[in-house]
């Protein structure tokens, strides 16, 4: 009894110098996210593992050879159907996120600054075409850039055009304009956010200054809603050059992207290290390209300053 009395003040000082750090906001944190991040994790980078392990072998027929080789990072590289397919991709990807961008900058500057109390009745008019699947809208972009669709009649019966026009569909053009218009919403919220918490007082200070409503807007607003701007322009970006369903559906041979060339070769070629390696090349050159966006549009912000 004596022995454990006297061993039992340095356990319970022990006991207390852990119970704070258990108990502390970030150890209880850690607790509460743990299982929902190991899941996610398990979910993301074990499949990013497996296609990346993939990448290094080849098809044999029906089976895999895990010899390691590079020799579908050369093919991804350097074969021209799949360079010229890369930089279609990126090339569509970057118009789509300036044109939806700068499409949505507006809307989310009236909502903003001029939406009033009606600011929740425009948010909820802005996701109504959210209210229908990804592919009815796709759909919906074919009827009406088709060949006897709503604007090839509307032109003619402007007297615009004679006849049809075959230029509206099956271009990259088409998939811009499909893309850019299922990615609207998702440009506009973040930037709404963004201006949501540009103080008021700023932009009174510098027209009180003499700044006029654009120079106030170049020096205050924008800067400072840069951020939004920057995450619209990713959120846009990342998963446009991903995207095979609306190319398959408004492309045609012109607009086919990289990401049915990757789904050809999961699917009906069965050359799942040639797609392996084509989906690792991308991912690289994706995230390449999004730091890149980041620090220009970082640079645009200081130079306006």
């Amino acid at each position: 009894m004596t022995v454990a009395a006297e061993g039992s003040p340095p356990l319970r000082e022990a006991g207390a110098r852990r119970s704070p750090l258990l108990q502390s906001e970030a150890a209880q944190g850690f607790a509460l996210i743990s299982p929902t991040f190991l899941y996610a994790l398990i979910l993301l980078v074990l499949p990013i593992l497996v296609v990346i392990a993939h990448s290094f072998w080849t098809q044999d027929y029906l089976t895999i050879d895990h010899t390691f080789t590079l020799e579908n990072y050369r093919i991804a590289l350097t074969e021209p159907i799949y360079r010229d397919l890369l930089w279609r991709s990126l090339y569509i990807s970057l118009t789509v996120s300036l044109l939806t961008v700068a499409l949505a900058y507006p809307i989310a500057y009236f909502i903003s600054f001029h939406g009033g109390r009606h600011k929740s009745l425009w948010l909820f008019l802005i996701t109504i075409p959210f209210w229908t699947s990804y592919l009815l809208r796709v759909m919906s972009w074919k009827v009406i850039l088709g060949y006897n669709g709503v604007l090839n009649s509307g032109l003619m019966g402007l007297g615009i055009i004679d006849e049809p026009s075959t230029a509206l569909l099956y271009n990259s053009s088409a998939v811009i304009i499909t893309l850019t218009h299922a990615w609207a919403t998702f440009a506009i919220l973040p930037i709404f956010v963004s201006l949501e918490k540009v103080d008021r007082t700023l932009v009174e200070a510098a027209t009180d200054l003499g700044d006029g409503p654009l120079r106030s807007f170049l020096r205050v607003t924008l800067p400072l809603s840069a951020p939004g701007v920057i995450s619209a322009a990713l959120i846009v970006m990342i998963p446009t050059v991903g995207d095979y369903v609306t190319p398959k559906l408004v492309g045609g041979k012109d607009g086919v992207m990289i990401a049915n060339a990757i789904q050809a070769q999961f699917g009906k070629a069965s050359n799942w290290p040639l797609g392996a390696a084509l989906s690792v090349t991308t991912m690289v050159i994706v995230s390449l390209m999004a730091g890149a966006t980041v620090l220009v549009i970082r640079a645009l912000q200081r130079l306006a300053r």
